[in-house]
């Protein structure tokens, strides 16, 4: 008997002992902040690779346990990082995006102008899969624009995104009564149809956004008139079409991207290519998208998710709408 309760004492000194342990996190309250690694070279000027993968947005994506920053938050870190170190001599922008939100591109536009304006640092572009709409639009302000063989460009447009739930909502009939005070206050609501005189007031917004984009690729390309015309039909183009038209510079790889980038800078052949990272990976390399700014746990979750552009708000976008089944 005195066996049992020496065996039950025990046990609960154990149980005990557990309650009072330190709480151990598994999840991180802030993510480790961006450190520098790299890639290649072992001179003293640098050039910084950062990668912009996806749609350009500045809401962050919230996933089962934790939030990614949004792009432009990732991105713009990493410009903000690159002004304090005087050995970053050049930044090259890898690119692999069919555009995103009017008012984050124009983001990114304006962060990548004051980083060249405060710095004197050369902009590099190396576009790979899809460097469209607003991902072009972004890239405006680089001394040289270098498209993959493969990239897809151009679609230098607007796309107004308004879905409408009327027809379902009327055939199970379900209705949304609405009170407002302004005749244009539910303009573009889901629940009814848009009136003529509305899309009349659509239209002039998107193409103010439009003249908009046309005007920054006047300033910065120098284009002949009949490239704008061609360009202003907002469609795609392939890599030896763009060359032609002026929308860029060169074609090549990254590895032509960085050779380029070391030559417009005046910089050695030694220099050194490095990324922001927040965590080290072995055998890194141009191409380690995973490894880009944004906080990743190491821990194995299914988390299916539909593509960001099948996600995206109602709205005006520089957006390619055929990335739907590439994004």
């Amino acid at each position: 008997m005195k066996k049992n309760y020496f065996i039950i004492i025990s046990i609960l000194v154990v149980l005990i002992a557990g309650c009072s342990m330190p709480k151990v996190n598994l999840f991180k309250a802030t993510p480790d902040p961006l450190r520098e690694y790299t890639l290649e070279g072992a001179g003293a000027d640098k050039i910084l690779l950062v990668y912009v993968n996806g749609m350009i947005s500045d809401n962050p994506k919230k996933g089962l346990i934790f939030t990614t920053p949004s792009l432009v938050e990732q991105v713009v870190a990493q410009i903000y990082k690159a002004e304090k170190d005087k050995q970053i001599k050049a930044v090259l922008f890898k690119i692999n995006s069919p555009g995103g939100t009017i008012t984050a591109s124009d983001l990114l536009y304006h962060e990548i102008s004051a980083y060249k304006e405060k710095t004197g640092n050369k902009i590099v572009i190396s576009m790979m899969d899809l460097a469209t709409s607003g991902a072009y639009y972004m890239s405006l302000p680089a001394d040289v624009i270098m498209a993959h063989p493969t990239t897809i460009t151009g679609s230098v447009g607007v796309i107004s995104l308004q879905p409408k739930v009327k027809g379902l909502m009327d055939k199970i009939g379900l209705g949304v009564d609405v009170q407002k005070v302004g005749k244009y206050k539910d303009m573009g609501s889901p629940f009814r149809d848009t009136s003529e005189d509305e899309r009349k007031l659509l239209q002039k917004s998107m193409n103010d956004f439009g003249e908009r984009f046309i005007g920054l690729v006047k300033k910065h390309r120098q284009l002949a008139p009949q490239a704008i015309a061609e360009i202003s039909t907002a469609r795609i183009f392939l890599a030896d079409e763009a060359l032609h038209l002026g929308l860029i510079d060169k074609i090549g790889y990254i590895s032509d991207a960085i050779k380029e980038t070391k030559k417009i800078a005046k910089i050695s052949e030694d220099a050194k290519v490095v990324v922001y990272r927040r965590a080290e990976f072995p055998e890194d390399n141009y191409y380690n998208v995973a490894g880009a700014a944004s906080e990743k746990l190491n821990i194995s979750l299914v988390n299916i998710e539909l593509p960001e552009i099948l996600n995206a708000r109602a709205g005006f976008y520089y957006l390619w709408p055929g990335a739907i089944a590439t994004d």
